[in-house]
């Protein structure tokens, strides 16, 4: 699979009241062509800063890129005008956004927002982009679609909201589809057939696909390699495979073990982890994760970890081996 997106020593930091806070800090990983990417963490730990870096979409101020870089095809976005950045969005790099009832426009109706990236992006006349946006619309399974072309967005509940922002998303067959929680509204059966039809499109197109998600099984089922994200950073980096059966840092560990499983013993209790994430405007120091994990030696407490490498596609970042 050929190198489609490099992300390297990516920071993004918010100037705040209390402090500047670290939401993205010295983040690297690369995305191959057809290949689906889960980054995962708890709210607050910078999935979706990251991803909307990738876009320049950190509002400025209060947030900025501060350092890093974003290689995409070999292009470092973060050096592209504001015209090749428009180009981009949408087109080659789409987001799927978390909250659709914020992120679509109340006053115009769904067609006019689905049908506006074929008229923008591939020049199609008003009546060709409302036939594409119905058959966009079909796609990820809203009814009567012609007919809803005309709703505006309080007139879609939740769940039909959050497709609609998908099938944007798929318009105009992007190389990269980036889905923040592309699920979070939808039953489990809708959220069956949109994750898979999103694979399918990585398999037929090439695209890759970032999956960001609190869902463990979303990752399980769908991705192929894995970020685990704490404090802005990247503690653990593996394929998918590898990180369900042998987790090794320990906050990977713990994700693991408070996910409760179908051949467990149905009285086995779940093991939560302890505390609560840290101020990204006071971080402690050394590690960020050591107030709170079990397995932590003094090195812990004075210096913070780089990412290396325990075997073939797995990184953690971590003093102990687990």
């Amino acid at each position: 699979m050929a190198k489609l997106l490099s992300v390297n020593n990516l920071s993004v930091h918010f100037s705040t009241g209390n402090g500047v806070v670290k939401a993205v800090d010295q983040i690297s990983y690369e995305l191959n062509t057809g290949e689906t990417l889960g980054i995962v963490g708890e709210s607050g730990c910078g999935k979706s800063v990251s991803a909307l870096s990738l876009l320049r979409l950190i509002p400025n101020p209060p947030g900025k890129i501060v350092d890093g870089e974003i290689l995409f095809e070999g292009r470092d976005l973060l050096k592209a005008s504001k015209e090749e950045i428009c180009d981009i969005r949408g087109n080659k790099i789409a987001m799927i956004f978390q909250e659709p009832m914020t992120s679509l426009n109340p006053v115009l109706t769904i067609g006019q927002q689905v049908a506006e990236p074929f008229m923008v992006h591939q020049q199609m006349k008003k009546k060709q982009a409302a036939a594409e946006a119905v058959k966009a619309l079909k796609k990820v399974h809203i009814p009567d679609s012609g007919k809803r072309l005309a709703d505006y967005p309080h007139q879609f509940s939740g769940g039909m909201r959050q497709r609609a922002m998908i099938a944007m998303g798929l318009t105009c067959a992007p190389k990269i589809i980036i889905a923040d929680e592309p699920t979070t509204a939808l039953d489990v059966t809708i959220q069956a057939q949109l994750l898979t039809l999103m694979k399918q499109l990585t398999i037929d197109t090439g695209a890759a696909l970032i999956i960001i998600t609190h869902n463990l099984g979303i990752i399980a089922r769908y991705a192929d390699r894995v970020n685990v994200m704490y404090a802005g950073k990247i503690v653990e980096k593996a394929s998918a495979a590898d990180l369900y059966k042998y987790p090794k840092h320990p906050y990977a560990i713990g994700l693991m073990a408070s996910v409760p499983k179908l051949d467990q013993d149905v009285k086995t209790r779940l093991q939560p982890i302890e505390g609560q994430p840290p101020d990204l405007a006071d971080l402690p120091e050394g590690c960020a994760f050591h107030p709170r994990c079990r397995y932590k030696i003094e090195q812990c407490r004075v210096s913070a970890p780089s990412l290396r490498t325990i075997s073939d596609d797995h990184e953690i970042a971590c003093w102990v081996d687990v």
